[in-house]
């Protein structure tokens, strides 16, 4: 198993209005064809004005076939085109982590 750990940064103040975005036109969509959400969170203290979320897959084989198919949803095409228009990312950062063998495994 691996997970996919993506950060995003945002402009100032940013955070309820992506999330409000991505409530409405992205997380179905993200949920039925990658899967398995291991979370999705924003900082309340540190760095702030970021959303992360983490993914989970069987393989890097596993990601790439789930992340092809999301990128060829209608569904994911409009969300990314209402997240385009918002003008709200600053910089994505993405991370693939693997559990060491003492750690929980997400369900």
């Amino acid at each position: 198993m691996i997970v996919e750990k993506r950060t995003y940064t945002l402009r100032p103040g940013g955070v309820p209005q992506y999330m409000a975005i991505y409530e409405e036109y992205g997380v179905a969509v993200q949920k039925k064809i990658l899967g398995k959400m291991v979370g999705w969170y924003y900082p309340e203290i540190g760095e702030l004005n970021q959303i992360i979320h983490m993914w989970g897959y069987k393989d890097l084989a596993d990601r790439t076939k789930r992340r092809e198919r999301l990128g060829k949803s209608r569904a994911w095409q409009k969300y990314l085109s209402k997240i385009r228009e918002a003008e709200l990312i600053v910089k994505q950062e993405n991370q693939i982590l693997i559990p060491a063998p003492w750690s929980p495994k997400p369900r």
